[in-house]
């Protein structure tokens, strides 16, 4: 299986008229994925759910939409990103509660309406998520999170990553080109599809078909993490400044890169390993993430779904200045 990278499509919210071209918005990337007219009525139903209850508890926010390529098919992927004061989580998953005063379906129908639902909220606002798949899919929920923005909405994205899952090997790319716009784009697009060729050969000689592949484009920094599941092991190597970390309960630690330009110049590529990784996170960030943040600051925040953790982290910490890309890994004792 092999999930290649997309921006995830986001949809201001600042008053009610922007409701229903949220929910039109969100139905119709359902139907395009082949989803029939109950289903993306379902998606419907959750655009139009999520989207008020931001505009009534917070004002303001934002609905975030991506298609989620899985084994079986494809899931749609609501999320929904405040920056208010937070709520009552567990009065809100009453049926029939309001934050704004009014009659509501509530949280727990939406969850209902779901396959997977998960919301964190607190004094710095709430993220709530909420995964859609055909009624009579075989489709099984990765716990994998991106939360993937070009600068200022441009067309063109400097940031890309890549998942391949090969039953209990699971191999991730993230790859940042020099700058944003359309030349950091293709730096990017390449050693993507390089990665992609042959994602589960070893970390160092995947380094090198990269660095062929980028050479003659602005090139990339680029960290690329395989972990085993039979053996409980990831190995991590990096090139540049992209950002990795294994969090584990609440203690992480960080990955090591070394210096240098994929696709240009680099002195050397090393491979690390990593003992006894399954139950942690992995998290692989560019440099438009600031890299001072730290889940114990967000209790409960790292036992919540990784697109939540990864939303949150970009809604908190995007340094506004450049493109960015959050990848998110649950590493799982079983990908099947």
């Amino acid at each position: 299986m092999s999930i290649q990278g997309s921006c995830t499509l986001v949809l201001p919210l600042e008053d009610s008229s922007q409701v229903g071209h949220a929910r039109r918005t969100a139905q119709k990337m359902a139907q395009h994925h082949g989803f029939d007219d109950e289903d993306a009525g379902r998606v419907a139903l959750l655009a139009t759910e999520l989207c008020s209850n931001v505009l009534k508890h917070a004002q303001r926010g934002e609905l975030h939409l991506r298609a989620l390529p899985v084994a079986n098919g494809v899931g749609i992927e609501l999320l929904a990103v405040d920056r208010a004061q937070g709520f009552d989580a567990t009065a809100c998953l009453a049926d029939g509660f309001s934050t704004g005063g009014t009659q509501g379906i509530g949280l727990g129908a939406i969850a209902r309406l779901a396959q997977v639902f998960d919301v964190y909220t607190d004094q710095r606002g709430s993220v709530i998520l909420a995964r859609v798949y055909p009624r009579n899919s075989a489709c099984a929920d990765l716990r994998i999170g991106v939360s993937h923005h070009a600068l200022h909405d441009d067309p063109a994205c400097g940031d890309t990553w890549h998942v391949a899952i090969d039953g209990n090997r699971l191999s991730a790319l993230m790859v940042d080109g020099l700058g944003h716009g359309p030349d950091a784009e293709a730096a990017a697009h390449a050693g993507a599809q390089a990665f992609a060729a042959d994602p589960f050969v070893t970390p160092l000689l995947l380094i090198e078909r990269l660095h062929q592949a980028m050479a003659g484009t602005r090139g990339g920094a680029v960290a690329i993490a395989q972990h085993d599941t039979s053996n409980s092991r990831l190995t991590f190597t990096g090139i540049g400044n992209i950002g990795a970390s294994l969090v584990g309960g609440v203690h992480a630690r960080g990955l090591a890169s070394h210096p240098g330009i994929v696709g240009n110049q680099f002195r050397k590529a090393q491979a690390f390993d990593y003992a006894q990784v399954n139950g942690n996170l992995l998290v692989m960030y560019s440099d438009g993430l600031q890299s001072r943040w730290k889940l114990d600051d967000y209790p409960g925040l790292v036992h919540r779904h990784p697109a939540v953790i990864a939303t949150v982290l970009h809604r908190d910490f995007c340094r506004g200045r450049d493109d960015v890309a959050v990848l998110v890994v649950d590493l799982e004792p079983t990908y099947g």
